[in-house]
């Protein structure tokens, strides 16, 4: 089982849609203000609206939102395709590739999160990248070593 690339792709598959979940939950709860400077940036992040040319007037919390939905809908993809490819019985030979172009964005996402972010999201793409480079390696290469 452990020898099995399946085995470690559905583990990848399940670890990117609990980052997903995981980090969607962001989205459902109100920051939690303490002080006075606080309450201020904070005022100043959601009602603030930069202008930032070309007719776009957003805050920075509108930015921060379009910004924080993109891992989730990442893992979503990265889940839903490898998941579909598996649950279709696609070849191992284009599996492999398509594990590789998946272990190519999480890496570089890792390395993005890890400089930019803080821990939670770094263990949540660390373990999606562990589970894809195992994957990755006990792949075969042709159709016939399944």
């Amino acid at each position: 089982m452990l020898k099995r690339y399946t085995f470690w792709l559905t583990a990848a598959i399940l670890f990117q849609f609990l980052t997903a979940a995981f980090h969607s939950i962001s989205f459902f709860v109100n920051p939690d203000l303490n002080n006075d400077t606080e309450r201020q940036m904070h005022e100043l992040i959601t009602n603030y609206y930069a202008d930032m040319g070309a007719g776009f007037h957003r805050s920075f919390w509108n930015l921060f939102t379009a910004l924080s939905a993109c891992l989730p809908l990442l893992c979503v993809l990265g889940g839903l395709t490898l998941g579909y490819l598996l649950w279709k019985q696609a070849p191992p030979n284009l599996m492999k590739g398509v594990i590789g172009i998946n272990l190519l964005v999480f890496g570089v996402l890792l390395v993005v999160v890890f400089v930019f972010a803080f821990l939670p999201p770094v263990i949540c793409v660390g373990l999606i990248v562990l589970n894809l480079l195992i994957a990755y390696i006990l792949a075969p290469r042709i159709e016939s070593a399944v």
